[in-house]
C-alpha cells in the first residue's frame, strides 16, 4: 500500500483538501476515489450489511437515550444522529488491541467496541463514573472535557512505542475541540515522537452554537500537515469511505510511520445536548439539506442497488435495534441509586488522603440532613 500512502500524504501536504474523499454518493451509487479504492477492497457485501446493522442499532440507541432523558431518567444526553457513519465505520476496522478514546457523543464507538446497552446510560444517570472496564474493551471512559483526551491518547501511543507493541491509539473529538490548546499540544507531541495515534475529528458543523466557519477559516484537515501529520478530509456520512480511510490511517500508524489526522465532514442533526435548542441558531433549510445526506439511507440505497437489502434484512435489523433500546430502558428503570457518599468511591485505585478528607467533609454535610429526613 506504499503508493496509496504516498498519494494520500502528498494530497494532504499539497493542501488539496476541499474535495471530500467519497465512495458512496448520497443516492447510494458506488464511485471511485484513487485515495481510498484500494483500502475498500476488503470490505465485502457481508461487511457492508454489518456496517448498516451497527449504524441502525447506534441510531436507535441514540433515540432511546434522548427519550429517557426527556422522561427524566437521565441527567443529560448528547445526541449523535447523523454521525453514525464515522463512528461505526472507523471503530469497526480497529483491532481488538487498539485503544480508543471517545468523547461524550460516540455512542456508536461504544457499541462497536462491545459495550452493553446499560453502559450507554448509567453514567449519564449519574450512577457511576464509567459503566465499563476500559481495560476489558480497550476503550477509555467517555471524556466530557473538550479535547483533554487527545493528550491521553498520545501518551498511550507513546507507551505502545516503549512496549514495542503494534497497537494504535485512536482519539475522537469534534470540530470545536480543535480550538482547544490540548488538541494542538497533542498533535505536537504525536508528531515529534511519531506516536501511533489516529486523530478522528468529527466535523459536525457546529460547536454548540458556533459554526465551524467561525472557528476555522480553512478546512480543519489543513492544520495537521503544519504539525507534520498527514491528513485526509473524508465524507463523514459515507460509511464505506470512513472505513477505508480508517484502514489507511491505522496501517500508517501501525507500521511506524507516525500519527494521522482524519476530518470526517458530517452533521449533527439534533441538539448539542438535550439542554440545547438548535432552532435558535440553525435554519431548517440547512438541516434538511443534510438530512438528504443521511448515512443510513445512503448505505441502504447502495445495498438495494446490489440486491443485498430486503424486507427480511430490514426486519432483522429493526429487531436488533429494538432489543438494545429495550435493554437500555430496563437498565435505567432497574438501576439502584447509590448513597450520595459513594460518589467518592473508585476515584483512585489505592487509598488517597485527599479523597479521605473529602469523604469526611461530605459525610458531615450529609449528616446535616438527617433530622429533616427523620
Amino acid at each position: 500500500m506504499t503508493t496509496m500512502h504516498t498519494l494520500i500524504t502528498e494530497t494532504a501536504h499539497a493542501q488539496d483538501i476541499d474535495e471530500l474523499a467519497q465512495l458512496l454518493t448520497p443516492d447510494g451509487e458506488r464511485v471511485s476515489d484513487a485515495r481510498l479504492d484500494a483500502w475498500a477492497e476488503a470490505i465485502d457485501v457481508d461487511e457492508l450489511r454489518e456496517l448498516y446493522r451497527e449504524m441502525a442499532v447506534a441510531r436507535r440507541a441514540d433515540l432511546e437515550g434522548v427519550a429517557l432523558q426527556r422522561q427524566g431518567h437521565l441527567g443529560l444526553w448528547a445526541p449523535a444522529q447523523g454521525q453514525e457513519a464515522i463512528q461505526i465505520g472507523s471503530a469497526r476496522v480497529c483491532r481488538a488491541g487498539d485503544f480508543l478514546f471517545p468523547s461524550y457523543r460516540e455512542v456508536g464507538v461504544l457499541l462497536a467496541r462491545g459495550a452493553r446497552p446499560a453502559d450507554l446510560v448509567l453514567a449519564w444517570r449519574g450512577e457511576v463514573h464509567s459503566t465499563y472496564d476500559p481495560r476489558e474493551l480497550n476503550l477509555a471512559p467517555q471524556q466530557i472535557i473538550i479535547g483533554a483526551h487527545t493528550l491521553h491518547a498520545v501518551g498511550y501511543g507513546m507507551g505502545i512505542q516503549r512496549d514495542g507493541g503494534d497497537q494504535v491509539a485512536v482519539c475522537y473529538f469534534g470540530d470545536g475541540a480543535t480550538s482547544q490548546g490540548d488538541v494542538n499540544e497533542a498533535m505536537i507531541f504525536a508528531s515529534s515522537f511519531s506516536a501511533p495515534v489516529v486523530f478522528v475529528c468529527s466535523n459536525n458543523q457546529w460547536a454548540i452554537s458556533e459554526p465551524v466557519t467561525v472557528q476555522s477559516r480553512y478546512p480543519i484537515a489543513g492544520r495537521a500537515p503544519g504539525f507534520g501529520i498527514p491528513s485526509l478530509r473524508v465524507d463523514g456520512n459515507d460509511v464505506l469511505a470512513c472505513a477505508a480511510a480508517m484502514r489507511w490511517a491505522l496501517d500508517h500508524a501501525r507500521t511506524g510511520q507516525g500519527p494521522v489526522f482524519i476530518e470526517a465532514v458530517t452533521y449533527r442533526m439534533g441538539p448539542h445536548t438535550t439542554s440545547d435548542d438548535p432552532t435558535r441558531y440553525r435554519d431548517k433549510e440547512e438541516v434538511e439539506r443534510w438530512r438528504a445526506r443521511d448515512p443510513l439511507l445512503r448505505l441502504e440505497a447502495h445495498l438495494r442497488r446490489i440486491g443485498a437489502y430486503d424486507d427480511a434484512f430490514d426486519a432483522e435489523v429493526t429487531a436488533s435495534a429494538d432489543r438494545v433500546a429495550a435493554s437500555m430502558r430496563d437498565a435505567v428503570l432497574t438501576a439502584r441509586t447509590r448513597p450520595a457518599i459513594e460518589v467518592l468511591d473508585d476515584v483512585y485505585a489505592e487509598p488517597h488522603s485527599g479523597i479521605s478528607r473529602q469523604r469526611e467533609r461530605f459525610a458531615s454535610y450529609l449528616d446535616g440532613f438527617a433530622d429533616e429526613e427523620a
